[in-house]
């Protein structure tokens, strides 16, 4: 899961910014699947911008296209950590929080190998509920990559 600033956003996705470089070092290591949580909604000016939302998505989506994922299975999602906004769902027998953001209605996205079915997720845990587990060769050998050898003296 990528998290990206609503406030200072142009500093997380700009050229050399943290979000371009974990989405890269990402797919680079294999991460086929990544969610977007585009998150301090609630700093926008006015508060909860759609078009804040909407102008974070389409720099991301770009950037995500460029570097080879698949753009229609990943989920954006605008959340507010501190608030709450968008993380789960409303606990049942409870009051209903507020809505901050009527306008987002969830986040259309492809689902299967071949993005043969599609979901829509308002959550972003309902977003990490979809996500396909890697298959893993457990018929193959275990490899770990190697940083560093240690001569040890005196044994």
């Amino acid at each position: 899961s990528s998290g990206i600033n609503a406030e200072y956003g142009e500093a997380g996705y700009a050229k050399t910014g943290q979000t371009r470089a974990h989405l890269l070092l990402a797919f680079t290591l294999g991460v086929k699947e990544v969610i977007i949580a585009v998150n301090k909604m609630d700093t926008t000016t006015p508060e909860y911008s759609e078009k804040r939302f909407d102008e974070i998505k389409g720099e991301v989506s770009a950037y995500l296209k460029k570097i080879g994922y698949q753009v229609p299975k990943i989920p954006f999602i605008p959340i507010s950590g501190f608030r709450g906004d968008n993380m789960c769902p409303p606990v049942k027998g409870e009051p209903e929080p507020p809505n901050n953001m009527p306008w987002f209605k969830g986040s259309a996205v492809k689902i299967g190998k071949k993005m043969e079915g599609s979901a829509t997720v308002k959550y972003l845990t309902d977003a990490l509920d979809i996500v396909t587990p890697p298959e893993r060769p457990t018929a193959k050998p275990l490899r770990l990559p190697l940083q560093d050898v240690y001569k040890i003296g005196g044994i």
